[in-house]
């Protein structure tokens, strides 16, 4: 009988927000997941005590929910809270219409009909509008029904349960008073302060184990030596070089030792920020007490690699590892990609009978799959994010998993034991018998850190970073002890991936400026513990803001083409002039691993419209159960193009049209598709029945086993407009 222990590693992260110097906070983020998240997973778990779930705090995290409890740190979105609404100022009152919609619109502002209300009075896009003027707009009392409903729709499921004043509250709905606000923001803080206490009821009681993150959330390999990047990316241009060594070892000392401060015991387990691993780190590691750690499964590929292993998932992922010299091993474990990344990314979109019914079918294939009797099954995520995306925060999916577990069985696995474990359980009843001679450099995204350096602003910044440390290095022994401590302290933030992540063009927020305000002004503050003037740069943003245009959705096509529908790249003319559809992956706060088409081009001819799929490498050859769905909308109707992707195939679509609200009527089945290197197709142009000049929506919906796990664009449908005849004359040149 097969055993598999199902390793949920729920990873909880803030950068440090918090400026020492002035004891104040500029973003809520801490204040406002703590209300969500971090109650919510352990209120959950609480109702299923046979099962079992490792949780990973980073020190920074917790260093502010213990700041933010006691309060010793207030924040600028709270300190706009509490104003009284009748006495705000015309630019607090700009400041409260413009930031505090900052939340899932879908899943909670729309479903409050108040919060709602307001939103559309300010309208869905305030940049480069008047922001004093549209505030003018609302009453004193929009602005205190927004004040209340900014704070008192983060709530979720678990603090609604515990204080049904709350679920009175947003009944009320609308027309609150000051006094109904302040019971909001009492009961917040009551909520925050209880966050850790619950977890440490947990641990105590052996449901869960906690593990930690360097303090400050930093890319070790890059805080050991930036030129380990070129170990991945021998191609990105580099900063100078950082080199710090002692920094990491800090970094995990300081983590260990604060972790034993808040929980009475230190952490044995690690999950390096952002999965980022090298061989320099094991030994810092394994110095500080720290006897495991996680990584993602693209680092045991790419390490399986480097010794001349073939890498063979089904047989090498599920199972732990040991890496590093002699005596100072650690073991590693190697996150499911797929199956952790459906958590955030997939099972959202959904219903929670549907997601937990596809995990299900997951598990029992890999089980089934399984070579070895006994397995480890590591599903490693971001324990916080993923669930504003969930209209009921989560709940019933991970009710409905948790419930799946306890019963120790999987109806489609018959035949197996599935266990929940901690990482450390897991690891006892699986000890590691393969080792691992050689460790990849790279982090859970590409396997490589370009996310953080390479680019001109990560760049600046690591320069920044490192003359502030080697000013630092020569005057920190003539401080007193307790001003070096709070200088270090201030570097070591700095050092923090966070600030690096929203550098360059990666990844897009509102809050850019912000976070790059942040990373200076933890470097100012070095220099101030210095008592030394900070240089003039760090008083200049990095970041240069580009505004997003149509292009980044859509590029137009430039001239009238007829594709060869046989499914390869005929010829380097056949596409030449293609429009492009957008693929990138959604920039913000959760990294997406790839979707599986890398490019999507489309064409007009006289009669036709073309589309081209070419397939990312990781999805070329899978034998998933994928299928596509274009769908076109136009002002006169809407049709549906629906495909196989699986290989080979697929030899036909079926085109379907609207006919009512979630009614759709097969038009036919059209032959004028093939994939072989790439999937190209044809829809006859009459089928649209548009006129030139006009112009259509088109999305491109990919779905696995029914779900979908990729939507292109990603934010909204790309236009495109049908040509007239003087289409290519437009374009023509000499």
């Amino acid at each position: 009988m097969k055993h598999a222990h199902i390793c949920f590693l729920w990873h909880m992260h803030q950068p440090y927000y918090t400026d020492p110097v002035t004891g104040s906070a500029s973003m809520p983020w801490v204040r406002l997941h703590a209300t969500k998240a971090y109650y919510d997973m352990a209120h959950l778990l609480e109702q299923f005590p046979a099962v079992r779930a490792t949780f990973n705090f980073t020190p920074s995290l917790l260093l502010q929910l213990e700041e933010i409890g006691k309060g010793k740190v207030r924040d600028l979105f709270l300190e706009h809270a509490q104003r009284p609404a009748s006495d705000l100022t015309e630019e607090e009152r700009a400041f409260i219409v413009r930031h505090f919609f900052s939340a899932n619109w879908s899943t909670m502002v729309r479903p409050h009909r108040r919060y709602h209300e307001l939103l559309v009075k300010r309208g869905l896009d305030v940049r480069g509008q008047d922001l004093i003027k549209l505030a003018r707009r609302f009453s004193t009392q929009d602005l205190l029904d927004l004040q209340v409903w900014h704070n008192l729709a983060w709530f979720g499921y678990g603090a609604i349960q515990r204080y049904p004043r709350l679920a009175a509250l947003r009944n009320k709905n609308r027309g609150y008073t000051e006094q109904d606000k302040q019971e909001v923001l009492t009961l917040q803080r009551t909520v925050i302060q209880a966050v850790v206490p619950r977890y440490r009821a947990l641990l105590e009681r052996g449901q869960i184990e906690i593990s930690t993150t360097p303090f400050f959330h930093p890319i070790l390999p890059l805080v050991i030596d930036t030129e380990i990047t070129r170990r991945a990316r021998p191609d990105l241009p580099l900063p100078a070089r950082f080199h710090a060594p002692e920094d990491a070892e800090a970094q995990l000392r300081i983590a260990v030792d604060f972790h034993r401060q808040i929980f009475g015991q230190p952490p044995i387990g690690l999950w390096p920020s952002e999965g980022s691993v090298c061989p320099e780190l094991l030994p810092l590691a394994h110095h500080v007490g720290l006897r495991w750690l996680a990584t993602d499964e693209g680092i045991l590929a790419r390490s399986l690699e480097l010794e001349g292993r073939p890498w063979n998932r089904r047989s090498a992922l599920y199972r732990p590892y040991q890496s590093g010299t002699p005596g100072q091993e650690l073991t590693l474990l190697f996150r499911d990609r797929d199956l952790s990344d459906a958590f955030g990314f997939v099972y959202y979109r959904t219903t929670p009978e549907s997601a937990a019914e596809d995990v299900a079918r997951r598990l029992a294939q890999i089980i089934q799959e399984a070579e070895h009797e006994s397995i480890v099954i590591p599903i490693i995520l971001d324990g916080e994010n993923p669930w504003e995306h969930y209209h009921d925060g989560g709940e019933r999916f991970l009710s409905l998993l948790y419930t799946m577990c306890s019963a120790r069985r999987l109806d489609q696995a018959p035949d197996a034991v599935i266990h929940t474990s901690t990482v450390s359980e897991a690891l006892g009843a699986i000890p590691p018998v393969h080792h691992l001679s050689a460790l990849h450099s790279g982090s859970w995204i590409n396997a490589d850190f370009k996310i953080w350096i390479g680019h001109e602003e990560d760049n600046r910044a690591w320069n920044l970073l490192g003359y502030t440390r080697s000013r630092l290095v020569a005057v920190a022994p003539t401080l007193p002890p307790a001003q070096a401590e709070a200088a270090w302290r201030e570097l070591y933030a700095a050092e923090g991936s966070d600030w690096f992540w929203w550098y360059g063009d990666d990844f897009e927020t509102d809050f850019k400026t912000e976070f790059d305000r942040l990373f200076r002004t933890h470097l100012r503050n070095v220099w101030h513990h210095m008592g030394l003037a900070p240089p003039d740069e760090l008083s200049h943003p990095i970041v240069r803001l580009a505004l997003q245009s149509e292009t980044d959705v859509v590029t137009q096509p430039v001239a009238l083409l007829t594709p060869t529908i046989d499914g390869l790249v005929t010829d380097f003319f056949e596409w030449r002039g293609a429009g492009a559809i957008n693929t990138r992956p959604p920039l913000g706060a959760m990294w997406k691993a790839e979707g599986p088409l890398a490019a999507i081009r489309f064409a007009w001819s006289a009669d036709g419209l073309f589309f081209r799929f070419d397939f990312a490498p990781s999805a070329a050859d899978q034998g998933k159960a994928l299928r596509a769905e274009i769908m076109i909308k136009s002002s006169g109707s809407t049709v549906r193009l629906a495909f196989s992707l699986e290989k080979p195939g697929p030899d036909h679509f079926v085109l379907s049209r609207l006919e009512a609200p979630d009614s759709w009527m097969e038009v036919g089945v059209y032959h004028s598709i093939c994939r072989q290197r790439i999937l190209e197709l044809m829809l006859p142009l009459k089928e649209l029945r548009l006129n030139p000049g006009q112009n259509l929506d088109v999305s491109i919906v990919v779905l696995e086993h029914g779900l979908e796990v990729a939507r292109y664009p990603r934010q909204r449908p790309a236009t495109l407009t049908v040509p007239g005849p003087e289409f290519d004359t437009a374009f023509w040149r000499v």
